[in-house]
C-alpha cells in the first residue's frame, strides 16, 4: 500500500513552483508501518516528514511505500520504485531479512540503498552487491565493543546469550563471542526465539543451568523485553545486558518495572540532554529529538534515527553526485555512491560517520553510550 507522505506532497509542490530546469532527485522509501515490525517502520516512516525537501539547487521528491513486513512485498515494491518511479536511491526497509532480500535488485540496478536496519550482514562482507548499500547504523562490533567493556569492568566472567533466530540475533552471536572470549569471558549457554514467540520459558531455564554471571540479550523492543523478563519471573538474579535492538521506549513499555536495571549500549539520542556539550553530536541528535517531538508529541526511538540520518548522508553526498552527473541517470547514481562512500567526519544524529570502500556504516565508538532504566526512563551510566 502506498502512502504519501508530508514530504512527497510538499516536494511535488516545490517541484511545480520551481524553474523547469532546476534538479529533482527522487528518493524511494520503503518501510513496514503494518504487520509485525510495524513497530520499527511507524517512526521511521515519521522521519521522512523530517528529511530535506531541497538540497542545494537540487528539490527532493519522496515515494514511500508500506511493505506489510513482508521481505517479498519489500522486493516487488523496491522493483516498482526503480522500474515506474526511476528512483536515484531508496531508504528502507524496515527489516534486517527484508534488507538481505533487496541486496540483489538494488545492486543489478546499480542504484544506492541506505538501509536504517540491525544486522551488519547487509554491507558485511564487502562484496559487489554490497558496495551500493549502506548501513544507517552503527554495526555490531562498535556496539559490542561498548558491552564487552562494561562487563569487564562489572567482572564478567561467565555470559549467557539469547537472540533472535534471524539476521540480526545470528550476526550479533557471530560478533560478540569472538570479542567475549578475547576478553577473558566464556559463553556457557547460547539460545535463541523467534520475534513472534509469545515465550522463551525453555531457553531461560536453559540459560539459569548454566549459571552466567550475566546476560545478554540480542532482541529488538518489544520482543527484547521478553527474555529479559521472564529470565527475571524465573528468579535470575545475574546482570541482563542488551543491545542498541532494545533502545526504545517499546521495549520500556512492555518490560516496565521487570526491566529496571537493564544495562544496554545504545545511540546518546536516547539522553541528550545528559550528554556534555562537548559531545561533536550532541547538538544533531537534539535537533533531531526536538524535530520530531514537535511534529508526533513523542520521542523518537533508535529506528527513526536510522532514516533521520540517510538524509544527513544524503545532504553531504547530492551535491557532490550533481556535479558528475544529471539525477535520473546512471552517471549521477553512480556519483552518489562513491560521494556517499567519501563521507568523513559527518556529525549525525547516532554519532560520527566516516565510509570507506570496506565500511559502509561508517560509525565509531563516539555516538555510543552506556544506558540503564530507571523509574521507567532511560538514564546514562557514567563508567
Amino acid at each position: 500500500m502506498k502512502i504519501r507522505g508530508v514530504i512527497g506532497t510538499l516536494s511535488a509542490v516545490a517541484l511545480a513552483a520551481s524553474l523547469s530546469a532546476q534538479a529533482q532527485v527522487k528518493i524511494g522509501v520503503v518501510v513496514s508501518a503494518t504487520g509485525t515490525a510495524a513497530f520499527v517502520g511507524i517512526p521511521q516512516k515519521n522521519a521522512v516528514a523530517l528529511l530535506p525537501m531541497k538540497i542545494g539547487n537540487t528539490t527532493i521528491e519522496y515515494i514511500t511505500y508500506d511493505d506489510a513486513s513482508d521481505p517479498t512485498q519489500s522486493v516487488t515494491l523496491a522493483k516498482k520504485l526503480l522500474t515506474e518511479y526511476k528512483i536515484d536511491a531508496l531508504i528502507g526497509p524496515s527489516g534486517s531479512p527484508n534488507a538481505m532480500g533487496m541486496l540483489q535488485v538494488m545492486a543489478e540496478a546499480q542504484t544506492p540503498m541506505l538501509a536504517p536496519v540491525g544486522t551488519a550482514a547487509v554491507v558485511l562482507p564487502m562484496d559487489e552487491k554490497k558496495r551500493w548499500v549502506y548501513k544507517t547504523h552503527p554495526n555490531d562490533d562498535v556496539i559490542s565493543d561498548g558491552l564487552v567493556a562494561a562487563m569487564m569492568k562489572r567482572g564478567v566472567k561467565t555470559i549467557g546469550f539469547i537472540g533472535r533466530s534471524d539476521p540480526y540475533g545470528q550476526n550479533w552471536a557471530k560478533t560478540f563471542e569472538p570479542m567475549a572470549q578475547k576478553a577473558g569471558m566464556q559463553i556457557v549457554a547460547n539460545e535463541r526465539y523467534n520475534r513472534q514467540d509469545t515465550s522463551v520459558t525453555g531457553q531461560v531455564l536453559k540459560l539459569i543451568a548454566a549459571k552466567p554471571d550475566a546476560v545478554l540479550v540480542a532482541g529488538v523492543a518489544a520482543d527484547a523485553a521478553m527474555p529479559h523478563m521472564q529470565l527475571v519471573d524465573s528468579g535470575y538474579k545475574g546482570q541482563i545486558y542488551h543491545t542498541h535492538g532494545s533502545a526504545s521506549g517499546a521495549f520500556i513499555q512492555i518490560g516496565g518495572k521487570q526491566v529496571e536495571g537493564a544495562l544496554v549500549v545504545g545511540p546518546l539520542l536516547l539522553v541528550p540532554e545528559q550528554i556534555p556539550d562537548s559531545v561533536p553530536t550532541k547538538k544533531v541528535a537534539l535537533e533531531f529529538v526536538t524535530g520530531y517531538e514537535r511534529l508526533y508529541n513523542a520521542k523518537p526511538p533508535i529506528f527513526a534515527a536510522g532514516v533521520y540520518d540517510a538524509g544527513l548522508l544524503f545532504q553531504h553526498a547530492i551535491p557532490e553526485a550533481v556535479k558528475k552527473g544529471k539525477p535520473g541517470t546512471q552517471e549521477f547514481r553512480t556519483a552518489l555512491r562513491d560521494a556517499l562512500e567519501g563521507i568523513k567526519n559527518l556529525n549525525v544524529s547516532q554519532g560520527v560517520v566516516n565510509m570507506s570502500a570496506q565500511d559502509h556504516s561508517g560509525f565509531d565508538h563516539r555516538g555510543r553510550v552506556l544506558l540503564t532504566i530507571k523509574d521507567g526512563k532511560w538514564v546514562l551510566v557514567k563508567d
